[in-house]
């Protein structure tokens, strides 16, 4: 398969298998004329980046997840750990944009968005840092 039949089967872009090529995650061979010539395992590897890079996956836990996967000796705790780092990382995220969602939900309704100049958003963003300003 080429790049471009590759690229359409996989859901990735060209470019993004390029980057993948470039950092290793990847090796498709070389025809003799220098073209990427990719294989069905290189197709797989590459729906398996693409489903942990949806999933939210850095680059360097797909690589490790990678090394897991084509390890037959592996210890599913090693894909467990790696999967349980990220789930954390994504409850810290979740958590973040939660208290964000609230303080700016509480900063909206206490504006009044009307003539006045007062306004307890643009107070809040301009008091310093971890501070807030109650409306």
């Amino acid at each position: 398969m080429n790049i471009g039949d590759v690229s359409k089967r996989s859901g990735l872009p060209a470019k993004t298998i390029r980057y993948y090529e470039d950092i290793g995650l990847i090796t498709p061979r070389r025809s003799a004329n220098g073209y990427r010539a990719f294989q069905d395992q290189d197709l797989h590897k590459l729906a398996f980046i693409g489903r942990a890079r949806a999933l939210g996956f850095g680059i360097e836990d797909c690589r490790g997840l990678l090394r897991l996967y084509e390890d037959t000796e592996r210890s599913s705790a090693e894909v467990k750990q790696i999967a349980k780092q990220h789930l954390a990382e994504i409850d810290r995220k979740v958590a973040e944009l939660t208290a964000m969602r609230n303080t700016l939900t509480r900063l909206v309704h206490a504006c009044a968005g009307d003539d006045r100049p007062d306004c307890p958003i643009l107070a809040d963003l301009s008091a310093p840092p971890h501070v807030e300003i109650e409306p």
